[in-house]
């Protein structure tokens, strides 16, 4: 039976939308688009206006330096007499002058000029009345602003002037005849063009007074054509007024500066209007379809000038020379600014300066003769792909196809504008395609919805947990993508907030963020959620755990923040933050596994390296935690382990008690020498031992000895620029440690083994022996110079009190030569000893143990 709902079927459903467009094809709503899209085009358009063409505007500066407006006519006669000396091709006045202008004492000096024409002083005192008349006339004549400008336009014989026709269709016949002066400038070479075509009508007319009119070179209308927006597109070149023709004043302004008549315009109705050698063709009403000019370049498109600059000689007349001048209010609240598709609100004297130019130069739109049937085409077209077409795709060859269409339709609207300068209506087909494809979409989304509901039922549960399965691998990411998939209720809101605290332990705050602002969306109140997301929104702007390495001198760590899950690193929780190593920032971490206390070193290789460093960088850094964790010796830091999370590198290691040994190398800080040579031994035993395992420091300091005094033990720390000394893997060329304590071949950027170490192990003896060190420079290249070339400086001029045993010890291991040191740690350690159990020995002198030594 189903067979027979044809109206549940996608190609009728398609059809119906295809009828109810084309009803609503001349609706308000569908013309506003394309009109939208008319301005979209003319905008992506480009043309460069005439050159011919300039606008005098009465702006706000004139107003302002002039008096209020309306001015006296006698100024606009002033004007015009400006603009005749500068020899303008054609003068356009776009101000109405449909009313006389009457001044208050010339009414009074027309009284007292009749009542002396019939005085009786005329005849008892001729001389007194002849000189009286004589000063009224003169009055009058100064009075008479009408009178000035109408000398002033036939003096010219170039101005143009403006009247405004009624649009709407004539019921009857006109009230009064029109004024000779109006009859003049109309149109009578008229053809018949499109049947049935024929210009706008008009009721009415507001046209000059007869004293202007009849001494203006032409009047043509200044009458708007508005879209349903109200925006001006197009300029109606011909008006009908009860069957006669008359031009805008554009089209006269360009006869006359081709020095043309009314008769020399020839309209083709319907089809076009030609004057001279110009055609431009029109619609079915006798418009043409303007070109809006934009600026360029941030300049306007037309040279305006202020009326008050022209009038008082700061821009010269010359400048008008053979330009159609157009004169017009552009001042805030004179007249009328209708939207364009250039501007908002434009003023009516650069719309006629728009129109002129248009003419002038060919730019205008053009609607062609087959517009029509190739509108109704695509129109067509579009249906039939919604009805037979469309319904045969699956959804995302329908959205591909859907998509292509619409776009070659906009790009055949901009294309045809911006290139040919036509203009085809094809908005009514694009937004046919367009709402034609979302009502079938979801028409079959609704229908398919039931059944989709019920298998997300079924796969609720599927995702929940696999949520708690990826969640308890650590996993977060994957955990909440699942999680989103259930439909929120109180017992997930329970899952999500450990989860939110999970991505809190792994100091990513920003998606344990994101995690609190999806259950505040279901229930804001949940336990404490208002303020974790609060704190993890700040949290997520402070960098909680990073590396450091001289880059910034920002926080590292956040922990004492009431209510923030302790970060964790891997299985280790950090607990404070214990200062910044050679690899980045130290933390106190615990294993909660185990209950181990352990130093972790962490490094944010991202932070610090190029990518295209990054993977070799990491694979030395595992390797070197690898290196590092090979040692096991009593005075060597063990490590425990070495991993990645987010974005740190990390190794786990023994947590030291004490300190480095930095702090005892000053001179007012030095510990007992016996206590520095058992030190030294011990490290030189320690350093012996890794240089059998193939492993060389290379940055030996009293920085990198830690020294715990109450078990007095040292331990070498830092083995995090340790690298195998086997060739494969050794890298020559390469500096690395601290310079002062470099031996001359590591300067030089030689193959580096143990006996390297001795010497910086040679160096730290010496300077914590007396505190300074046996090298030093002005400059780095001085200082590396020195260990290269030069002799140490003799411990004993800086400390007298020494054993010779302990300064030759010191010699020996800071000798230039690899085979003048030390042969191994061990050996060194021995010689220690043995200078310590010596010392020891011998008897003291002036209560200095090291006094008789020194002085055998």
């Amino acid at each position: 039976m189903n067979k027979w709902l044809f109206w549940q079927k996608d190609w009728f459903i398609s059809l119906l939308i295809a009828l109810v467009f084309l009803l609503g094809a001349n609706s308000d709503l569908m013309q506003s688009l394309e009109r939208k899209a008319y301005d979209l085009g003319v905008l992506a358009s480009s043309r460069i206006p005439s050159d011919k063409i300039a606008v005098i505007a009465i702006d706000d500066q004139s107003i302002a330096n002039l008096g209020r407006w309306p001015w006296p006519r006698e100024i606009h006669a002033m004007m015009i007499d400006i603009l005749a000396i500068g020899n303008a091709k054609a003068i356009g006045h776009t101000v109405l002058f449909s009313e006389p202008q009457v001044d208050a004492g010339l009414t009074y000096l027309e009284k007292l000029s009749g009542l002396l024409v019939n005085s009786s002083l005329q005849q008892s005192n001729p001389a007194e009345w002849a000189q009286l008349n004589e000063i009224a006339q003169d009055a009058l004549s100064h009075l008479d602003n009408d009178k000035k400008l109408a000398e002033s336009m036939a003096k010219a014989n170039k101005v143009l002037l403006g009247m405004i026709f009624e649009l709407g269709e004539p019921q009857g016949r006109p009230d009064v005849a029109l004024p000779e002066f109006v009859v003049k400038s109309g149109l009578t070479n008229i053809k018949a063009g499109v049947r049935g075509a024929r210009p706008l009508a008009t009721t009415a007319i507001l046209a000059p007074i007869a004293l202007l009119g009849e001494r203006a070179s032409a009047i043509g209308h200044l009458t708007m054509s508005k879209d349903v927006d109200g925006g001006v597109r197009t300029e109606p070149l011909v008006l009908n007024y009860y069957d006669q023709y008359f031009p805008s004043l554009s089209l006269m302004l360009v006869a006359k500066s081709l020095n043309l008549e009314p008769k020399d315009i020839q309209v083709t109705l319907g089809e076009s209007v030609k004057v001279g050698n110009l055609t431009i063709p029109t619609d079915s009403e006798s418009r043409m379809y303007t070109y809006f000019y934009s600026n360029q370049n941030g300049k306007p498109a037309f040279q305006v000038d202020s009326f008050y600059d022209v009038l008082s000689g700061k821009i010269p007349p010359e400048k008008y020379r053979d330009k159609i001048v157009l004169i017009g209010a552009t001042a805030a609240g004179v007249g009328e600014f209708p939207a364009t598709p250039v501007s908002p609100g434009m003023s009516p004297v650069l719309i006629l300066a728009n129109s002129v130019s248009s003419i002038l130069k060919g730019d205008f739109f053009v609607t062609p003769s087959w517009a029509g049937l190739a509108q109704i085409g695509v129109f067509l077209l579009v249906a039939l792909y919604l009805i037979l077409l469309l319904p045969r795709l699956n959804a995302a060859i329908g959205a591909v196809v859907t998509g292509a269409l619409f776009i070659v339709l906009l790009g055949a609207h901009f294309i045809l504008m911006t290139t040919q300068a036509l203009w085809l209506q094809l908005m009514l087909p694009a937004s046919l395609l367009l709402v034609g494809h979302l009502l079938l979409t979801t028409k079959r989304f609704l229908m398919t919805e039931k059944g989709k509901q019920k298998s997300d039922a079924e796969s609720a549960e599927s995702n929940r947990m696999l949520g708690l399965a990826f969640q308890g691998q650590g996993q977060l990411d994957i955990a909440f993508d699942k999680f989103r998939k259930v439909q929120l209720d109180d017992s997930l809101m329970d899952v999500l907030y450990n989860l939110g605290l999970d991505f809190e332990r792994k100091r990513q705050f920003n998606k344990a963020e994101s995690v609190f602002k999806y259950m505040a969306e279901y229930n804001p109140k949940f336990r404490d959620l208002a303020a974790r997301l609060v704190q993890s929104r700040a949290m997520s702007e402070t960098v909680m755990l990073g590396g450091s390495s001289g880059r910034s001198n920002a926080t590292t760590m956040v922990l004492d923040k009431a209510g923030v899950s302790k970060p964790m690193l891997g299985r280790y929780e950090i607990e404070k933050e214990l200062g910044k190593g050679a690899m980045g920032v130290v933390y106190l971490g615990k294993d909660p596994k185990i209950g181990r206390v352990v130093a972790i070193k962490t490094m944010a290789l991202a932070q610090e390296f190029e990518a295209d460093e990054l993977a070799d960088v990491k694979a030395r850094f595992f390797r070197e935690a690898e290196t590092a964790g090979r040692l096991n010796h009593p005075n060597i830091v063990t490590m425990y382990d070495a991993g990645e999370e987010h974005d740190l590198a990390y190794i786990a290691m023994e947590f030291l008690k004490g300190r480095d040994l930095a702090p005892y190398t000053k001179p007012d800080n030095l510990l007992p020498l016996p206590t520095v040579m058992n030190i030294i031994a011990r490290v030189a035993d320690a350093l012996d031992y890794a240089h059998k395992q193939n492993v060389v420091h290379r940055d030996i300091k009293p920085a990198n000895i830690m020294y715990d005094p109450e078990t007095d033990t040292p331990k070498v720390t830092d083995f995090g620029i340790a690298r195998i000394t086997d060739s494969s893997k050794t890298k020559t060329g390469m500096v690395l440690g601290t310079p002062s304590f470099m031996s001359p071949e590591q300067l030089a950027g030689k193959k580096i083994e143990g006996a390297s170490d001795l010497f910086s192990l040679g160096v730290s003896l010496y300077q914590m022996a007396c505190g300074k060190l046996p090298f030093e420079g002005d400059s780095m290249a001085q200082l590396m110079y020195r260990i290269a070339n030069e002799p140490h400086a003799d411990i004993l001029s800086i400390r007298k009190d020494l054993p010779p045993c302990l300064v030759a010890i010191i010699n020996r291991s800071l000798a230039k030569k690899i085979e003048d040191r030390y042969a191994n740690g061990a050996e060194m350690a021995v010689a220690l000893r043995h200078c310590a159990a010596l010392a020891r020995d011998a008897p003291p002198l002036n209560g200095d143990p090291f006094a008789a030594s020194s002085q055998r």
